[in-house]
């Protein structure tokens, strides 16, 4: 590098296989950003959060489960409308509550929203307008409006039809469409269940849907115990299901290519919103193997095809988490050999965000985000003479206030705004450096707020950016600061 320059441009795009994790839902509380990091290392393409929509409903806003608490309740979706977290924005919106909190933690911390929203049909537009101005400022949203509609659990299966529920998806798709262009709508249906059958399941219904949706999605379970909480999982019961790995990749790909010619040919981004398989039904062990062959079948295809899978989910009341949540304390969660396995994926390069370095710069420098699949940052080149006893990166001036996420050595580090130094030594522990070695430090600036600002220009919705005038300095050591006396 000349004098002047102090690093590249550096582009992040998408990933061959983007990965996407859910974080809480009806069997477990939402977990902060930074406790997921540090356990996994890097951050998703997108975080999952599960809410429901029923503001014409008694009760309402509050959360199904406990406002018609009834001993009666047999299955988790025997309520008047479905037990997600209540959705607090809309008409008369509070969005200084849930799931906005949830939304900003998750987009200061690079990554984008992958929000899960079940509504009931029967809302006007003017509910659909106030939803899609509450998204406006949150980047490329991803919104899956009732999910799994070709089923009959959810309350919007329950009130409507399947002809009313599919023609709800095409109104409120344009409707959101037009007043939040930043929010791309995913439509997520049974697709293929017989590998038998050309056709999907209630497709004539539903066919409207996939040229309306900008995203296609099925949800697909290997194993699945869908009577939890409610009974135990045992051999010859009827509340639970188990198929082959193959026969669920081979679903997927069969859905994806029927989309396709119900939409004339043209492809779309296709997604698993749900993938797992339950350890209520395999054990924790098979539930592994179980992950890690659907995932080895994505790279074996080659699946261009396929954009990316959602993982569900982080913290579980049951057994679908990388972590159980602790029976004593919801905020402890149990560690599952699962947690080995995904983090094993998910630093595999396959399933990694690509980068490519560009043009060199001087300070100050502007940095720009997209979204976790299209940002400019900057790439600082380190040459680390051994395996450091000391790595920490050090934030003066203006760069102090920065909102910053720092890649060192494959492990990925968030700095808060106002925050000085970030510890970056545990970039080593697992990776440790064998000699002299050269190095990149990656330095991306989502927003601070977890918002785009409007003032920024045109492009508001789309993009957000930073100007650094300075950058971290880093304290490189190899040894212990004191040695053992004589």
């Amino acid at each position: 590098m000349t004098k002047e320059t102090v690093g590249y441009i550096l582009h992040m795009g998408p990933a061959k296989c983007a990965v996407d994790l859910g974080d809480g839902s009806e069997r477990g509380e939402y977990v902060n950003q930074d406790y997921i990091l540090e356990k996994l290392g890097r951050p998703h393409r997108a975080i999952s959060l599960m809410y429901c929509y029923y503001p014409l409903d008694a009760g309402w806003p509050g959360r199904a489960s406990v406002v018609h608490a009834s001993d009666s309740v047999s299955f988790a979706w025997d309520y008047p409308y479905d037990d997600y977290f209540t959705y607090q924005g809309g008409i008369n919106g509070d969005l200084t509550k849930e799931p906005f909190l949830s939304m900003r933690d998750v987009r200061r911390h690079g990554q984008d929203v992958l929000l899960t929203l079940t509504i009931d049909p029967n809302v006007t537009d003017e509910h659909l307008i106030a939803v899609a101005k509450d998204l406006r400022t949150f980047g490329r949203v991803m919104l899956r409006i009732n999910h799994e509609a070709t089923g009959d659990w959810f309350s919007f299966n329950k009130r409507c039809t399947y002809q009313e529920v599919a023609d709800f998806f095409v109104r409120a798709s344009n409707v959101i469409r037009e007043n939040a262009p930043n929010v791309k709508t995913i439509i997520c249906i049974g697709g293929v269940e017989n590998l038998a059958e050309e056709k999907m399941h209630r497709e004539e219904e539903f066919a409207k849907t996939i040229p309306a949706a900008d995203i296609w999605s099925v949800d697909k379970y290997m194993a699945l115990h869908w009577g939890w909480p409610y009974d135990v999982a045992e051999t010859g019961g009827s509340t639970h299901k188990r198929d082959k790995t193959e026969k669920t990749f081979l679903e997927t790909k069969r859905s994806f290519l029927r989309f396709k010619e119900l939409n004339g040919g043209v492809a779309k981004p296709m997604v698993m919103s749900e993938l797992n398989a339950d350890a209520d039904v395999t054990g924790p062990y098979e539930q592994c193997d179980m992950v890690q062959r659907f995932c080895d079948l994505i790279k074996e295809d080659k699946a261009d095809w396929f954009s990316g899978f959602s993982f569900y989910q982080f913290r579980d009341r049951g057994r679908l988490g990388l972590e159980i949540e602790s029976p004593n304390n919801k905020e402890v969660g149990i560690e599952q050999p699962l947690m080995k396995t995904y983090k094993s994926i998910i630093h595999d390069e396959y399933f990694m965000p690509s980068m490519e370095t560009g043009e060199a710069v001087t300070l100050p420098v502007t940095l720009r985000w997209g979204g976790a699949e299209d940002a400019d940052g900057i790439s600082m080149p380190l040459t680390l003479e051994s395996n450091p006893h000391f790595a920490e990166a050090y934030f003066k001036g203006d760069v102090k206030e920065a909102n910053l996420m720092l890649e060192l050595n494959g492990r990925w580090f968030y700095k808060a705004p106002g925050v000085t130094c970030v510890d970056m030594m545990s970039a080593f522990f697992d990776r440790p450096l064998e000699g002299k070695t050269n190095l990149t430090l990656k330095i991306f600036a989502p927003p601070a707020s977890g918002e785009n600002d409007p003032s920024q220009g045109e492009d508001w919705m789309e993009n957000y950016y930073t100007t650094l005038t300075e950058l971290p300095v880093l304290r490189i050591r190899y040894g212990a600061v004191e040695k053992e006396k004589e």
